[in-house]
């Protein structure tokens, strides 16, 4: 279905603005199928983010600080997630013995299996939200998002 279709509306100021309110409705979306799936994982988008992150450092830990720079939502509290995701058994915080200052976080065995099997599923849910897209299609895309980011 087109944008205007979407959201019940006919004109839009130029070309651009169709295009900025047409990503940011569609991230939205996506954003909404990606909670929705994860919600039986009792795990947020920002928290399967972070465990994605920890998995691929994984045995090396990482710190908050490194979690914000790699997150894909900068607005997201890190910290707060990471405390969040612990309480689940999912991940570990540690002192690191050479700067108090600094605390690592590591993924669980828990954690790794619970994200092993989400992930699956959100990978079949992608290929299914972007099925309409041909491999030089969502190619194109990518040049063209990242064009617009610079």
């Amino acid at each position: 279905m087109r944008i205007g279709e979407e959201i019940q509306q006919e004109k839009f100021n130029t070309e651009l603005h169709k295009a900025h309110i047409n990503i940011v409705y569609t991230a939205s979306w996506l954003n909404l199928h990606a909670t929705k799936l994860l919600k039986k994982y009792n795990i947020s988008p920002q928290q399967f983010n972070i465990l994605r992150i920890l998995r691929d450092m994984h045995p090396r830990p990482s710190t908050v600080k490194m979690l914000t720079e790699r997150m894909l939502d900068k607005m997201s509290n890190a910290s707060r997630l990471v405390e969040k995701l612990k309480q689940k058994g999912l991940v570990e915080r540690e002192a690191c013995h050479d700067d108090r200052r600094r605390v690592n976080v590591y993924i669980t065995t828990q954690g790794i299996e619970l994200l092993n099997r989400a992930t699956a599923e959100v990978e079949k849910s992608v290929e299914t939200s972007l099925a309409a897209l041909s491999r030089e299609e969502a190619a194109h895309l990518n040049q063209l998002l990242d064009k617009v980011r610079g």
